[in-house]
């Protein structure tokens, strides 16, 4: 089944801590009705991406002491096949977020500081899941346009 066809939402999450992943799985899953994958950094994660198939994704920016979550979000946007999957990282190094936050939002990128409200994170979450139906719908539109176009142009020759 294709990922707009699904009634309830997949979310990836991404982080190294399995106390933060319980946490997202708790609230996305019991309070946001969504289903929830959880992983932790690995090098193939742009295959399990792939594999998953999410509607969103939440991502960790540092794991361990690499700043490897930042290197994750330029491969997913480079790549044809993630490139528009929603985003949102989040992360307790305030200092450093808050240096790329402007660059993150302009690739619409959300942005999460930890510690988090849970209803910061179920807005963002929505906002996120919504902004994707919104560019699923446009492109709907754009494509049966371009098909109608190309159907009149072709009986009017």
């Amino acid at each position: 089944m294709h990922k707009n066809n699904r009634e309830r939402k997949r979310i990836l999450v991404i982080n190294d801590t399995q106390e933060i992943l319980e946490l997202f799985k708790l609230i996305l899953e019991e309070e946001a009705g969504h289903e929830v994958i959880l992983d932790s950094y690995r090098p193939q994660m742009m295959e399990i991406i792939k594999e998953c198939d999410p509607d969103l994704i939440i991502s960790d920016h540092v794991f361990g002491e690499e700043k490897i979550g930042w290197q994750l979000v330029q491969r997913l946007k480079m790549d044809r096949q993630t490139a528009t999957i929603p985003m949102i990282v989040c992360s307790g190094a305030v200092h450093e977020l808050k240096e790329m936050e402007g660059h993150l939002m302009a690739k619409g990128i959300g942005v999460l500081y930890k510690p988090f409200d849970v209803d910061e994170l179920l807005e963002l979450v929505k906002s996120k899941l919504l902004a994707e139906e919104s560019v699923d719908q446009q492109y709907r539109e754009r494509t049966v346009n371009h098909e109608q176009a190309n159907a009149t142009g072709s009986t009017n020759n």
